[in-house]
């Protein structure tokens, strides 16, 4: 009998614990459940981004996914491809005997031309293709200046196959941008975003026309913005990139780079890479660059470009390194103020040679590329205040920012560009040279295109410009005084020759 009560009992404590095992899994259960419907609430009442899609109320278990399909669909219709066509011609030279032989010449030597031996010319074309971005319904698109040089003629295609011819508007070198014009109307297009807005990891999309493949669309995030590689060929290069990791290839030059939310951020312009073609990393033009200089070259036919008057230098660790103690400055951060321009901006201000400037309108300066982006973005005759450390004090000043002729007007478009007039590439002289030469400065001729005025004036390479129109260059920033027509162009040859040339005008 005893056996059968202690049986008894077991098996009454194996049910009930049983039925407590499945209550409490029960509760679990059910207490899990109301977590997940809380969860997929949660997000939900959050306002969660309309970019930012699940398509399990488990959210939190199965990880967020940027939707990055209503931005594609809408950023290709207003990305285009550009076909810049050049005209050249070819001179070839008849031969009866073919083959590039010729007897009589091998023999006798060069034999003067006779009739089946002259010159034949013949028209070629060459192309190039871009992309480029419609920012207007009736037909204003911007792109890269590199995609439009030198064009005879653009070919646009947009994305629905229909193809104009493009007339150039204008174009920026120093920031690697143009903008073109078709004639159409009702096109769809992308509105300008807030690059400033842009925050690093954010998502963006890149849309272009990469190896002929039109409408590509590719994805990445920001990996660093301002940033300065020393690209640009413009001798006056601005360059303040956001930098992607969205992968770009030749023919993406001038395509969109667009948020999740389809606001135009950037121009493609550069690839980084070893090879050429995409390696990890491609760098824009921001929007805030893009947006002023294509409003100023369809208002006013030219950038207008502001100057703050003064040669900088950010200072970092390695600067203070090399130059801290000489200047008494012990710690990176801000801009050394190298030079001061005379009758610029600042000269004008107060501000002085050794100032360490800290920040323009209240935002820290700490690259070159804050300096020039910040300016970039600027008029003439606009005004900022710029804060300064002089001597262990804190200053401010007012400045009226001023054109490259050291005035505050706005400058027309019939005025001389004169690097790009000049036709040349500059390096400033070295002490070494000032003092063999016994010269107080100068910028030497590196190399030159075959048309600019340099070349047509028959100055050669090497040769160190000290003064145009009677005006002293010392270094390169001092060409922004030149406005008027060129008419002549002093300076010496690193043999101690000194020449003065008379500027000859175009041939055509």
């Amino acid at each position: 009998m005893k056996k059968r009560w202690i049986i008894l009992s077991v098996s009454l404590s194996v049910v009930a614990g049983s039925l407590a095992a499945y209550g409490v899994g029960r509760l679990t259960a059910n207490r899990l459940a109301a977590e997940r419907s809380t969860v997929a609430v949660t997000y939900a009442d959050s306002a969660l981004p309309n970019h930012f899609v699940s398509d399990d109320s488990s959210a939190a278990t199965q990880g967020i996914l940027p939707d990055f399909t209503v931005a594609a669909e809408r950023g290709v219709e207003a990305v285009v491809n550009i076909e810049n066509r050049q005209k050249y011609t070819v001179r070839s030279y008849s031969n009866p005997w073919g083959g590039g032989f010729d007897p009589f010449e091998f023999f006798f030597g060069p034999q003067q031309e006779s009739r089946q031996n002259q010159p034949e010319s013949q028209q070629q074309e060459r192309r190039s293709g871009g992309s480029g971005v419609i920012i207007s319904s009736d037909g204003y698109i911007v792109t890269n200046n590199h995609v439009v040089e030198d064009a005879d003629e653009l070919i646009v295609t947009l994305h629905d196959g229909s193809t104009y011819t493009a007339t150039l508007v204008g174009t920026d070198p120093s920031t690697d941008i143009a903008l073109v014009k078709i004639d159409a109307k009702e096109l769809k297009t992308i509105p300008f975003g807030n690059s400033e807005a842009l925050r690093l990891g954010e998502w963006v999309l890149a849309i272009g026309n990469p190896y002929g493949l039109t409408s590509t669309v590719t994805a990445g995030i920001v990996s660093a913005k301002g940033r300065s590689l020393g690209v640009l060929p413009s001798q006056m290069g601005i360059e303040s990139f956001i930098q992607t990791d969205a992968a770009v290839n030749p023919g993406n030059s001038g395509g969109a780079l667009i948020t999740t939310e389809g606001k135009l951020i950037g121009i493609n312009t550069v690839i980084k890479s070893p090879t050429g073609a995409y390696a990890g990393y491609s760098f824009a033009v921001p929007s805030s660059i893009v947006s002023k200089v294509v409003t100023d070259l369809r208002e006013y036919g030219v950038v207008q470009r502001a100057m703050l008057g003064i040669s900088f230098q950010a200072i970092t660790s390695d600067w203070v390194e090399r130059f801290g103690k000489e200047h008494g400055i012990t710690e990176a951060g801000g801009i050394y103020v190298a030079e001061v321009v005379a009758d610029g901006a600042a000269e004008a201000a107060g501000i002085r040679k050794g100032d360490v400037l800290t920040h323009i309108n209240g935002r820290a300066m700490n690259t070159t590329a804050d300096v020039q982006e910040t300016i970039a973005k600027l008029r003439p005759n606009d005004k900022i205040k710029v804060t300064v450390k002089r001597d262990g004090t804190v200053k401010t000043f007012d400045v009226t920012l001023r054109n490259r002729a050291g005035k505050t007007e706005l400058v027309k478009k019939e005025d001389v560009n004169l690097v790009e007039e000049l036709g040349a590439t500059f390096r400033e002289v070295t002490d070494k040279q000032k003092k063999s030469l016994n010269i107080r400065g100068g910028i030497q001729v590196v190399d030159m295109q075959s048309d600019g005025l340099l070349a047509r004036s028959r100055v050669q390479r090497g040769f160190i410009i000290t003064a145009i129109n009677d005006v002293q260059i010392s270094r390169v920033s001092d060409l922004n005084r030149i406005t008027d027509k060129v008419q002549s162009i002093d300076g010496i040859y690193p043999d101690g020759r000194i020449v003065s040339y008379l500027a000859l005008p175009s041939r055509e």
